[in-house]
């Protein structure tokens, strides 16, 4: 249960407007010691076998807790007595590629033995008369402290906390067990609204398993059930309706498969055409507008699309994945590492559907060159087997498959403002407690 103070006073703060009348705001080095870790990762063998807490456990995780992987490494007996992992301590992020991941908090509720905080991270010790070390990991995850650090961080394409404004950082300091009380309640709240987060996400990737099957459905056996089906010969696709036929990909073709252009993305004129790169696609099929890149007209014209056009990914972590173009998107080129496919107008809107299948995709596991990289060529995308069901039936499963997809997408969006409204409501609520905004009771 929560309610307001009664009497609140100015905190004379340029991060909090108000506390509580009775709490205080102290600078950190008064109510704990800060200290920025030198302990590197290499291993030498003069120096004492350790294990290293690192940028990234600190990172991608709220708690640091003995049965984590940590990192092998040596340190000398100075460093271990300095920087070993102790009681209800918070380390914190203090160098980044990003100003908004500067002091990142994660508590240490007990010492790990053989543990030692690593490069890049500040542990705090708090004075555990003043200063409750769960708590201070509360405030420093609340935006409007934890703010101060972010822009106090030097840099330009990386970022670093001196240790005088970590030292100097205003902390909003309650009595000690009213600190433990507001722990506690945080611990309790955000781990309800965490799991009501959990629940949502698993809804999503319960969409997205619904939105595979509706698909793979579809283009492999039609809306309507078929009466007959005859043996396909491949063991991704065993079985296809009788009446339909099956083709490899190329006598689907209006023109013959094309590599795009092997230029560097540097231009950003608008008044270009784009220059599409397979990473610029949304997973929904859409175009990102944050990574536009271009190329000069003269460059882009014998790579120029036309509605219809699929791209296909021939390399790397994303082989396999297709694009539609649209062209209310503009002008557009496509890049190296991408295969134009351009259908008879009446294969298209089916085989961007096929494209996305259960069968397709284990057709692109099963076809990968393995090299430095996976890759599928041109040759073996024009060999890919596909089921042709007749004109009017491929119609049918395509508009059933669209109608389908917008219902799925309506209530993917909806968990998601969900998730998002969620994510807020645990952010301002531990803002809340840690500033007295709201008193625990």
């Amino acid at each position: 249960m929560t309610m307001a103070y009664e009497d609140y006073r100015d905190a004379n703060s340029r991060w909090v407007d108000r506390i509580p009348a009775h709490w205080r705001i102290e600078r950190l080095k008064f109510v704990a010691r800060p200290q920025a870790s030198n302990v590197d990762k290499h291993s030498k063998d003069d120096e004492i076998p350790v294990r290293l807490c690192n940028y990234t456990d600190v990172y991608n995780n709220a708690q640091i807790i003995a049965d984590m992987d940590f990192m092998e490494a040596t340190a000398t007996q100075a460093e271990i007595d300095k920087f070993a992992l102790t009681d209800d301590e918070v380390i914190i992020t203090k160098d980044s590629e990003s100003w908004q991941d500067i002091a990142v908090p994660a508590h240490v509720p007990n010492a790990i033995e053989g543990v030692l905080c690593g490069y890049h991270l500040t542990q705090i010790r708090p004075d555990q008369e003043q200063l409750d070390g769960r708590y201070l990991y509360y405030q420093l995850c609340s935006a409007a402290l934890n703010r101060q650090f972010q822009v106090k961080a030097n840099g330009v394409t990386r970022f670093g906390l001196p240790a005088y404004h970590i030292d100097n950082a205003e902390t909003v300091i309650p009595p000690i067990d009213e600190q433990r009380k507001i722990a506690r309640f945080l611990d309790h709240k955000l781990g309800q609204i965490q799991a009501l987060i959990e629940k949502k996400t698993k809804l999503l990737e319960q969409m997205e398993e619904q939105r595979s099957s509706v698909i793979t459905r579809a283009v492999t056996e039609g809306v309507d059930h078929p009466d007959a089906y005859r043996e396909t010969g491949f063991a991704w696709l065993p079985k296809v309706p009788a009446s339909w036929s099956f083709k490899r990909l190329r006598f689907l073709l209006r023109e013959p498969l094309m590599y795009g252009a092997n230029e560097a993305a540097e231009f950003e004129e608008p008044d270009w055409p784009r220059f599409i790169r397979i990473t610029d696609v949304h997973a929904n099929g859409t175009l990102r507008p944050e990574t536009f890149k271009s190329l000069p007209p003269e460059v882009a014209a014998p790579y120029k699309l036309v509605a219809g056009d699929i791209l296909l990914a021939r390399s790397g972590a994303t082989v396999g994945k297709s694009f539609k173009y649209d062209d209310s998107w503009g002008a557009a080129a496509f890049a190296g590492y991408l295969i134009r496919a351009r259908f008879e107008p009446e294969f298209a809107d089916f085989l961007t559907w096929y494209l996305r299948s259960q069968p397709y995709w284990e057709w692109v596991k099963g076809n990968f060159i393995q090299a430095t990289i996976q890759n599928i060529s041109a040759e073996k995308y024009s060999n890919l087997w596909v089921p042709v069901p007749p004109k009017a039936e491929r119609e049918h499963i395509v508009a059933h498959i669209e109608t389908e997809m917008e219902q799925i997408e309506r209530v993917r969006q909806s968990i998601d403002k969900a998730i998002v409204c969620l994510a807020e409501y645990k952010a301002s609520i531990i803002t809340a407690a840690v500033t007295g905004q709201i008193k625990v009771v």
